[in-house]
């Protein structure tokens, strides 16, 4: 059951270095997130999937030097769009038309409207959009793995230009946003594993209109 293994996960703070995660699970991680839903479909950000020790070190040096990074066995690191291109919204609709084997005239319409507003709106606002809906992917990323008993940490704590440099993100019109790596749990030396999981209790949190 999903809430069971969201009771089970938290932001791991030492993972074993001996341990790493296989492959077919770090894929079904990935393919969790390219799977989130996005405003307009249009999938404004990419992962960048780093199992490099030595990019990982660098990695490291530029986030605080937080033992995850390097202790786990792979780091995902989304990466939202800079800007909405009319390259970018066309690219998208264009293969939704090749996929689906049709042309809608009200598909296209809607098209042509994002066309006539997002790219002519200011680049860093478009940035921070893109950027939200890297977060909705980075929550399903992190959901499956806990459904796969992967522990993963999402981080923040970072220098995204010295991130950007380390990948070339900014050639590829990319930024980077939140990063998390993957691995399983050393309790030994974790002085969060054992601390109770710590919620608003429901009545502080959510409000009922009915």
């Amino acid at each position: 059951m999903l809430l069971e293994k969201l009771n089970w996960r938290y932001a791991t703070k030492k993972m074993d270095p001996a341990k790493a995660v296989s492959e077919d699970k770090v894929e079904r991680i990935v393919e969790a997130a390219r799977l989130a839903p996005t405003s307009s479909g249009l999938q404004p950000f990419e992962i960048i999937l780093v199992s490099n020790p030595e990019v990982r070190e660098k990695i490291k040096a530029i986030a605080w030097n937080q033992s995850p990074i390097t202790d786990g066995s792979h780091l995902l690191v989304f990466a939202a769009w800079d800007n909405y291109t009319a390259e970018r919204i066309n690219h998208m609709f264009d293969l939704v038309n090749a996929e689906r084997g049709v042309r809608n005239e009200g598909w296209e319409n809607y098209r042509q409207m994002l066309l006539a507003s997002y790219p002519q709106r200011d680049a860093q606002v478009n940035f921070e959009h893109a950027a939200r809906q890297a977060y909705i992917a980075f929550g399903l990323a992190l959901a499956q793995a806990a459904f796969e008993g992967v522990d993963a940490t999402p981080m923040e704590g970072f220098d995204p230009a010295a991130l950007d440099e380390i990948l070339g993100l900014r050639a590829r019109g990319l930024r980077s946003v939140v990063i998390a790596p993957l691995g399983y749990r050393q309790p030994e030396g974790d002085w969060l594993v054992n601390l109770k999981k710590i919620r608003r209790p429901r009545d502080q949190f959510v409000t009922d209109v009915k």
